[in-house]
């Protein structure tokens, strides 16, 4: 019999039971694979934001300064998007560094590449979820961290992965964050602590919480494609 905390990787024996709204065994805290990696899921809601608005900050922040409002504490220094990033357009296929900390954990950098959710989630599962209003935006990545991150023919960061899923509410939207780590170490029991993960999700729950206090504002202040709703 299987012990419960040693399910499949990130945290289900689907990935695509990850596109349901329905509660899971696992929203937020940690679990490892029988092969030692390790999933962080994380759950924030996100009060008068939507999917639309998280896709569309993933196209509009290019600084320092601006991923300082999304995370003052622990966001140190952004290194910037290569030439596929497209401001205003697409982050889809493009690569990002960045150094941060992660809670109590000293800064390290951070490499991703962006990939579209069809390259994670079967084609059925995917379409239901966006016809039934389940999934409003769906940021995915390839990621590593530290100064040398292993990268394969394709120029992914062969350590983790990273799924950011959105789902619109009456009250703004909630936010079903899942981070796979581990996939590059030779024995991730041994080499990748709890300690990590547990890290990882505080900043991720964080860093989300402050984006939802400025996000709709200026979603709505630099798009220009929709009004601002008056709120009096």
């Amino acid at each position: 019999m299987t012990h419960p905390s040693l399910l499949a990787p990130w945290g289900v024996n689907d990935i695509n039971e990850l596109l349901r709204p329905e509660p899971l065994r696992l929203e937020m805290g940690l679990s490892r694979s029988a092969d030692g990696l390790l999933t962080v899921a994380v759950r924030t809601d996100l009060h008068g934001c939507k999917g639309r608005m998280l896709d569309w900050w993933f196209t509009f922040f290019e600084t320092t300064q601006h991923i300082n409002w999304w995370h003052p504490h622990d966001h140190v220094e952004h290194r910037g998007w290569d030439r596929h990033w497209k401001k205003g357009e697409s982050y889809v296929g493009a690569s990002i560094e960045a150094v941060e900390w992660l809670a109590e954990l000293p800064p390290v950098a951070a490499r991703l590449k962006f990939h579209a959710a069809e390259d994670f989630f079967s084609p059925q599962p995917l379409r239901q979820a966006r016809d039934a209003q389940a999934l409003s935006a769906a940021v995915c990545a390839r990621i590593g961290f530290g100064d040398q991150v292993a990268l394969d023919d394709n120029g992914n960061p062969c350590d983790g992965e990273m799924l950011h899923l959105v789902r619109d509410t009456p009250y703004g939207c909630v936010l079903r964050s899942r981070f796979l780590l581990g996939k590059a170490c030779a024995n991730a029991h041994d080499e990748l602590s709890d300690d990590i993960g547990f890290n990882l999700m505080r900043h991720c729950y964080n860093e989300f919480s402050y984006l939802a206090q400025f996000l709709p504002s200026l979603y709505y202040a630099e798009n220009g494609r929709e009004p601002a709703p008056l709120l009096w």
